[in-house]
């Protein structure tokens, strides 16, 4: 694992200023100062991070392709947003699994915005048959499920995330012991960081091991979803 400082300051406050000036002229004249700061090094990250997650399953890509690859794209979708502004103002690195386009598996992610520093595992916004399939997965095996969200580094340094239902889902008993987790609609959880962990040469050690805390957790979803983990 490499020691080199991928991540610096320079994208952080590239970041604080575009959020400021969100508009084409300033993109236009500060492009380069992007691909220098945040596009080149978290490419270069992408691609020297990839033994670590292999070490957790085979079946995750780190793909360090400028366009279609790990690295999400800047310009954002504004065709059905009421906010307008082309750019986004954050970083964002998914590692996702190699099957995901057959079906909606499991993946990590890693999101770097002024003040907002986290790595994510899990499944964000899954269509209702995948969601369909991990609720199932959690009736048929809840002592899995247990192990897996009950780890004491993963109790105590990760945090579950997303939003649920009011209600138990249609078909699930209500009285179900897990049922809050079953009224789940995003199966996600996170280990935040700070920008100042986010720029220190351990980082990607930090980052894979934030992920090892997942493993266990991010495993079980990806069986219940059909993958291989």
């Amino acid at each position: 694992m490499t020691s080199q400082t991928h991540i610096t300051p320079e994208l952080f406050k590239f970041f604080r200023e575009l959020k400021r000036k969100n508009n084409r002229e300033w993109f236009q004249k500060n492009k380069s100062r992007y691909e220098a700061v945040v596009r080149d090094p978290l490419l270069e990250f992408i691609s020297e991070f990839a033994p670590e997650l292999h070490k957790l399953s085979p079946y995750l890509v780190a793909d360090p392709r400028p366009v279609g690859g790990s690295l999400f794209r800047i310009y954002r979708d504004v065709r059905f947003s009421k906010d307008k502004t082309p750019y986004k103002t954050a970083a964002g690195v998914h590692f996702p699994h190699e099957d995901r386009k057959s079906v909606h598996a499991p993946g990590y992610y890693l999101h770097l915005e002024p003040g907002t520093v986290y790595a994510g595992g899990g499944i964000w916004r899954p269509e209702p048959a995948t969601l369909h399939r991990v609720r199932d997965a959690l009736v048929a095996d809840p002592k899995g499920w247990k192990r897996a969200v009950s780890g004491k580094a993963f109790k105590a340094q990760c945090t579950l995330d997303g939003e649920s239902l009011k209600r138990p889902p249609k078909g699930y008993d209500p009285d179900h012991p897990l049922i809050e987790d079953l009224k789940r609609k995003d199966f996600v959880a996170f280990v935040k960081f700070t920008e100042k962990q986010a720029c220190e040469k351990d980082f990607m050690k930090a980052l894979a091991a934030s992920y090892q805390m997942m493993a266990r957790f991010t495993a079980y979803l990806t069986r219940a979803v059909g993958a291989t983990w």
